[in-house]
């Protein structure tokens, strides 16, 4: 079956589709099929998947898988939330973001550098889909001090997970697919596609996770 990947994030599409492997889901970047970019105008994470999902089913006709996600930091209040990949400006670097993050934390002690990523996706049949299937996951963790690996995309290299021994980007796929916000979003989504007859070999993945 194929499905419209409602982002142009590279590392986004790898992840997904790692995650997705060994299903029946065909999934496919949106632009393969020349989707624009969709100003993501929600207040929250749902909201924004939401917005993309519709969005990319509209251009392709076909169902659409949307991710939103971001880091949620105490110090900071919660920022930058909704706005954590456009952190340092809307045209901002991975790199732009991370220094700004390090920035605000500057004086902060290790002790309340907590954070969490978070993560919604969502899957529509088509385009005015009145029943989305929502999904979530939480990774929790805190902000090192400078950053560190050189896997991963985004905030990884200063996302500090477990017992803060290695950041995100000090992880290898598969482990990062096993624990991530966006690991246990798919994997609940998997189980829904799956209770909806979406994708005869669904059960594949789901037997082969770690259960988080």
């Amino acid at each position: 079956m194929e499905i419209v990947l409602a982002s142009n994030n590279r590392g986004k599409l790898e992840e997904l589709r790692a995650l997705l492997n060994g299903t029946a889901i065909d999934c496919i970047p949106q632009s393969d099929r020349g989707v624009p970019e969709v100003a993501e105008t929600g207040l929250s994470f749902v909201e924004n998947a939401i917005i993309k999902a519709r969005h990319a089913s509209h251009f392709t006709g076909l169902p659409a898988i949307a991710d939103d996600s971001g880091i949620e930091v105490d110090e900071l209040n919660g920022a930058p939330g909704i706005r954590s990949a456009r952190y340092a400006g809307d045209s901002a670097s991975d790199a732009d973001n991370t220094a700004k993050l390090l920035l605000g934390l500057s004086t902060t002690e290790t002790d309340n550098r907590q954070a969490r990523f978070r993560c919604e996706v969502v899957f529509v049949r088509h385009e005015l889909d009145a029943s989305p299937v929502i999904c979530s996951g939480t990774w929790v963790g805190r902000i090192a001090e400078t950053p560190r690996g050189e896997n991963g995309f985004g905030y990884d290299p200063v996302f500090l997970v477990g017992n803060g021994q290695k950041s995100a980007a000090e992880l290898s796929a598969e482990e990062k697919n096993r624990i991530s916000h966006r690991g246990q979003a798919l994997a609940q989504l998997v189980v829904r596609l799956k209770e909806l007859g979406i994708g005869s070999s669904l059960g594949a993945l789901q037997s082969g996770r770690k259960k988080i």
